[in-house]
This record gives structure tokens, C-alpha cells and sequence, in this order.
């Protein structure tokens, strides 16, 4: 059914795409099930003409202030220009505007420009000038409006993160990796937070590397079976107690002997589990290292180390109410399951008075859950120490995922910012024709500005907290995102807009105020211009060797490669190298012609020599970063996670490294690699 002219234009005032081209070029008309479906997770009724007409009245009546305001410091600082807001009154009363510092500091008055009539009869629209030279945070902006007084939040953001280029730091190169894949003899059946600190003191000390890019972090639900994608989280602000190393809390260090066996003997008995080449078992891993925290949870006070119920207070007063919500929500899954429809009437809603009494009567198990959190905080921030130590100029950088299960923790915390009734995916293209439902509901970009950006906020400052960089998973979400009605499939969604320039805003005042770089994932059909407003905000692109191309199709000459990227040869979503050049998956014969042709590849050279040559290349190209891939450093041959497939076709997220000919990889064995040696060689051209 085509939509009426109504229908489009209140999907239009929405953001909501009413017809796009797919992957060939072709213009897609959104049919009008689609949009009805789309507007009613924005919470409007949009089945008949009188209601999209009624919608479109309530539409244009306006607040008093906007929502949230997000502004480049370019545009208040230095220029003369300044930026405007618009407010909206009594016509015959201009309403007086300052602002309010976040410090507390000098208050601005803010005076009127002009003055337009609105629309909505009796009321007048004023432009009001933001005055030049605010600091960089997130202020108030405050109005009297006759009787009446309203605030909206008013954000300052850096016209260009320079963390990218400040210091010195230049160019550098380092690894791509899977934390989970990377095990030690000492790992209680996959990578966990000790081999990260380990990782990076071996990479910078003895390799010269200059950081490590790593997948998310993020918590899982804890019900078994376990989601083993780290891009399907069920919170992406709290890590994943799964990452802990058990040994190493303060904890262990003090507990009396017998808890030590204890707990010693759940550890040895998961490292004899399996031989270290079998696929990682999340759910076994989880069961052993909660069973041991739990031991340890439950030492008095004054055998847990000096200070430290001390130090576990002032976290929980730093952390506060979301840190609580988050180990309620974990609580109430491990007790009912994560279908919500089998949870007591009113834990649904982490405000209800149900809620409550569920977190009173669970005290001691929701701490249990806080307490996690405060070691995997220790255990962070250690890993990111030990990149210092190992001069690293770039340090760790973390990865944001897209988005987080639709029944998880954040949702659960923040419903109301969260579209109900659609999913999150991508249209069809060449690689998946039916195209993807990606299991995580969107944000309301109204409801993201309602709430001043607070969610959003949250999250990045969790991410960032012991971080020196920030990996931005399917950047183009913070532009747009593909909607998928419920119940229907991935090619009968529609793209949603985002206000990108006030989440760019947000991402870089967070990174920047964190001192961190931020990387944004642009792969795939990126229009040019979203690319430029990146680098523009001094955010990283993503340059990946066998999609940089020229117009005609050609390899892409290593001067040609965008400077301010992060170039590799693959990634974690593509064949490792060594599969590549078995003829086992993608054609690189005009990569290797390229690599022959500027003398980086003798003829007759095998896999571990043509892997060396790739990079090389990477670091004939300006790109600031240059990444391996880990499992490209060892010759692993296994696709660690092939898109399009399930748990039951194909082992994504469940290997751990191994060399080409399937043998296990471990992290005390990793620095002394020929083939990890011979890439750290041929890279250090870069430093």
C-alpha cells in the first residue's frame, strides 16, 4: 500500500526515510506498513489520514526551549559569528535568557536578534544569539517566560578532537584483537583482563607496538546459554565479570588458604576442561568464575585486604543509582529468566514499587553484582596503567558496539529512550540480499535531546573511563539506523535519522574530555560526506586493504590512502589473510600484482612472506594507524566470525588463536613468534 500524502509528511517531521535506494542504485518506495509501524515506536498513531493529521498539529506546536541544545565550539568561540536558538512565547512578552555555567562560574545573559510570528496562533518565535567564547561542557540554558521559568541543557563540544595528533604521538602501528581468543596458561579457559595488561607490556616493550584495539567489553546477561558475540550485549556502560582474572584481586591475595584451594581448584578444573585448541565455552567459564567471586564475596569485611571495604564505598557513592539499577536488572535475570513475560507483575519497570521491594529483599545478591563491577573497574584501569608502562603512544583502545540486546540491562534501565516495537538491522545488499536484523532496539532521537543525551552520555563515559580510545562500531548509526517493525523482515524497515551533529557533539566533548581518540567503523556505503564530517571532528576513519579501490576497481595507491584512519588488511568480520591467500575465500590476485609491481613481493613468496609484504604497504600509506589483525600475526587460518550464520552453523566468537595449522597461540608463547616478530619488523619503519 503507498502512503497518502499525509503519512509522508509526518514520517518526514519524524526523520523517518520514505523511500532510499538499495545497493544497486535503485529508488525503494517505503511502503506505508512500514511507516504507520516506524511512527508508532515514536509513540504516534499514524493508521488513518485524521490521525497523521492530528500528529502533525501536535508536531508543530512548540516547547518554550528546545529540547537540548549541542554546539561546536567553533561557532562560540573566536569567530564573531556565534549560533542561534530559537524560542518560543507569548508574542507580546520576549522572555529573558541566560546561561549557567556547569562550574558555577560567570553567568551570560543572552539577548534577542529578531522576532518571527509563529504559527500557533498568539505565540512568537525569538532568535536569541549564543554568545562567543563558552567553555568547552555542558551548561544551562535558563529562561523566564511570563510566569513561568524553563532550563534545557546547552553543550558545548570541541570544533576538532586534536588527542589523534596531540603529544607528538605521530604514527604508530599495533594489534587488532578478540580479548576472549588471546589465552595463557594461566587463563581459566579464555582471554581475560590479566592477559590484556600482559598483552600490552609484551606488545610495547618487546614488539613496539602502539596499541591495541579490542572488541567490546561489554556484560552479557550471565543465563546460559550465553550470547558469545561481543556485539550483542546486554549492556554496552558495564563490562562483562566473565573478563575478571580471579587471581588477581585483592581478595584472593588475602583469603585464607583453604578458600584459595578452593578456588584454585575450580580454575585448574576449567583449564583441564578442554585441550587449549577447543572451541571457548562461555557458559562453563562464566559458572567457574562466578562460583569463585562468590567465595570470595563472602570473606568478612576484614579478611578481604586493608582498606578495602573503604575503597568498594566510595565506588558505589561514585557510581550511584545506575550501578545499581544494572546489578538489580542482572539479579532479577539470574532469578526469572531474560523473557520478561515470566517476571513477577511490575519488574518490568526498575521504578515500580515491585522493583523495590525486590531490591530489599535481594540486597545481598544485588551488591554482589555492584562488587563485581568494582573489580572489573581495578582490573581496567591496571590494563590501561601497563600500556604506560610499555610506551604505548596510543594506548588501549576499546570498541562501542552498536547496540544491546533488546531484552537487556540498558533497556530494561532506560525504556523510555528506546524504541519498542522495532529492531535494529541493515537493508539488503550484495553480501546479504535479504538483508539483517541485528536483535537490538534503536534509540528515539526525540527521547535521546528529552533527555539532554543522557543515556548516551553514560555509556560513553563508562566506555572512556579506562580508556585511551574509543573504536565506534557502525558509525553511520550515529547518522541514521535501519528500523524493522517486529514481525516483519529486514528488507521491510526504513532508515531513521539521528541529529548526527549534536552526537558527534556529544562523542567528541566525552572523548575529549577523557583524553581519548576515537576510531569510527565507516566501512560499507558511506556517502562521502559523512566521511568528511568525521574528519572534520577529528575522528579516525577505518581504511581496509582489500576494499580501498580506486574509481576504476584498481588497488588504491598507498599515497592515495586518507591520512587521519585506521588502515589494516582485514577484519575480525572477514577471512584472516592467510585464508585469503589459500584461495580459500576473497581473490587478492591484483593486490599481489600491486605488491610485485612496487617491489614489496618476490615472485614464489609463500603465506608468511606475502602477510609481511601486505603490511608493509599499509605502512607505505599516510594513515596514522596501522593495525594487524592478531590472528594474521600467527597465520590462523579460521574466520573468527562469519556474518549471515547462527550457533548452530558455524562457531562464531568461539575460537581461540591458533597458528595455520590449527595449534593453539597462548599469550607466553606470543612475542617469541617468528611470524609475530618478522610483522613487528616490517612495521617499525613507523616509528
Amino acid at each position: 500500500m503507498s502512503p497518502g500524502p499525509d503519512l509522508l509528511a509526518l514520517a518526514r517531521a519524524y526523520g523517518v526515510a520514505t523511500e532510499y535506494h538499495d545497493w544497486r542504485g535503485r529508488r525503494v518506495e517505503v511502503p506505508a506498513t512500514t511507516l504507520i509501524a516506524v511512527l508508532g515506536a515514536f509513540g504516534v498513531p499514524a493508521s488513518t489520514t485524521a490521525l497523521c493529521r492530528k500528529a502533525l498539529r501536535n508536531r508543530r506546536i512548540r516547547r518554550p526551549l528546545p529540547s537540548c541544545i549541542v554546539l561546536r565550539a567553533e561557532s562560540t568561540g573566536g569567530t564573531g559569528r556565534g549560533d542561534e536558538v530559537t524560542v518560543h512565547a507569548a508574542a507580546d512578552a520576549a522572555p529573558r535568557l541566560w546561561i549557567e555555567l556547569e562550574n558555577g562560574g560567570r553567568r551570560y545573559d543572552v539577548s534577542p536578534v529578531r522576532t518571527r510570528t509563529s504559527e500557533v496562533e498568539g505565540f512568537a518565535e525569538y532568535d536569541y544569539a549564543i554568545p562567543p567564547g563558552l567553555p568547552l561542557g555542558w551548561h544551562q540554558l535558563c529562561g523566564h517566560f511570563g510566569g513561568e521559568s524553563h532550563t534545557c541543557p546547552l553543550a558545548i563540544a570541541p570544533n576538532r578532537l586534536e588527542t589523534a595528533s596531540a603529544g607528538g604521538r605521530g604514527r604508530a602501528w599495533g594489534f587488532t584483537l578478540q580479548l576472549h581468543a588471546i589465552r595463557s596458561q594461566q587463563s581459566w579457559g579464555m582471554g581475560d583482563l590479566a592477559d590484556l595488561t600482559q598483552l600490552a607490556l609484551l606488545a610495547g616493550n618487546d614488539l613496539g607496538a602502539g596499541f591495541l584495539v579490542i572488541n567490546p567489553l561489554h556484560a552479557s546477561s550471565g543465563v546460559q546459554p550465553i550470547d558469545p558475540s561481543p556485539y550483542l550485549p546486554a549492556s554496552r556502560r558495564y563490562p562483562d565479570p566473565a573478563h575478571l582474572r580471579i587471581e588477581s584481586t585483592h581478595e584472593y591475595a588475602y583469603a585464607p588458604p583453604q578458600v584459595r584451594r578452593q578456588v584454585d581448584a575450580l580454575g585448574d578444573e576449567l583449564r583441564k576442561a578442554g585441550p587449549a585448541g577447543d572451541l571457548i565455552d562461555r557458559d562453563a567459564v562464566w559458572e567457574a568464575k562466578i562460583s569463585a567471586l562468590r567465595l570470595l564475596y563472602e570473606l568478612p569485611p576484614a579478611l578481604r585486604g586493608p582498606g578495602r571495604d573503604a575503597d568498594y564505598r566510595a565506588y558505589l557513592r561514585r557510581e550511584g543509582e545506575p550501578l545499581r539499577t544494572h546489578a538489580t536488572w542482572m539479579t532479577i535475570v539470574a532469578r526469572h529468566g531474560r523473557d520478561e513475560a515470566s517476571w513477577p507483575r511490575g519488574l518490568r519497570n526498575p521504578q515500580s514499587a515491585r522493583t523495590r521491594s525486590f531490591q530489599k529483599a535481594e540486597a545481598a545478591e544485588i551488591d554482589f553484582h555492584c562488587w563485581l563491577q568494582w573489580l572489573l573497574d581495578e582490573q581496567l584501569a591496571a590494563a590501561k596503567t601497563a600500556c604506560g608502562r610499555a610506551g604505548m603512544p596510543y594506548g588501549i583502545i576499546h570498541d562501542l558496539a552498536i547496540g544491546a540486546q533488546s531484552n537487556g540491562a540498558d533497556v530494561w534501565a532506560d525504556s523510555e529512550v528506546y524504541a519498542h516495537g522495532v529492531m535494529v538491522g541493515a537493508p539488503p545488499d550484495e553480501f546479504n540480499q535479504s538483508g539483517q536484523n541485528w536483535g537490538s532496539r534503536p534509540w528515539r532521537p526525540d527521547k535521546l535531546a528529552e533527555t539532554g543525551y543522557s543515556s548516551y552520555r553514560k555509556i560513553l563515559q563508562g566506555n572512556l573511563r579506562h580508556a585511551h580510545g574509543l573504536r565506534i562500531d557502525h558509525v553511520m548509526g550515529l547518522f541514521r539506523l535501519w528500523w524493522i517493525p517486529e514481525g516483519a523482515t529486514a528488507d521491510q524497515g526504513t532508515y531513521v535519522t539521528y541529529d548526527h551533529d549534536a552526537m558527534l557533539g556529544v562523542l567528541t566533548l566525552e572523548a575529549h574530555r577523557a583524553g581519548a581518540v576515537l576510531i569510527g567503523e565507516d566501512l560499507g556505503t558511506v556517502e562521502p560526506w559523512v566521511r568528511t564530517s568525521l574528519a572534520s571532528r577529528g575522528i579516525l576513519g577505518t581504511s581496509v586493504l582489500w576494499f580501498e579501490r580506486d574509481s576504476d576497481g584498481k588497488p588504491l595507491h598507498a599515497a592515495r590512502w586518507r591520512t587521519e584512519s585506521l588502515a589494516t588488511v582485514t577484519t575480525h568480520d572477514l577471512p584472516p589473510t592467510a585464508a585469503v591467500l589459500s584461495g580459500d575465500a576473497m581473490d587478492a590476485t591484483d593486490w599481489l600484482a600491486t605488491l610485485r609491481h612496487e617491489g614489496l613481493l618476490r615472485r614464489g613468496a609463500g603465506e608468511p612472506e606475502t602477510v609481511d609484504a601486505l603490511h608493509r604497504y599499509l605502512a607505505w600509506t599516510p594513515a596514522r594507524l596501522v593495525g594487524v589483525y592478531l590472528p594474521d600475526a600467527v597465520g590462523d587460518r579460521r574466520p573468527h566470525n562469519l556474518p549471515g550464520t547462527d550457533a548452530d552453523t558455524y562457531p562464531n566468537w568461539r575460537y581461540p588463536l591458533a597458528d595455520g595449522a590449527g595449534a593453539p597461540v597462548l599469550l607466553e608463547d606470543f612475542a617469541s613468534n617468528p611470524r609475530v616478530r618478522s610483522l613487528a619488523r616490517a612495521l617499525r619503519m613507523l616509528g
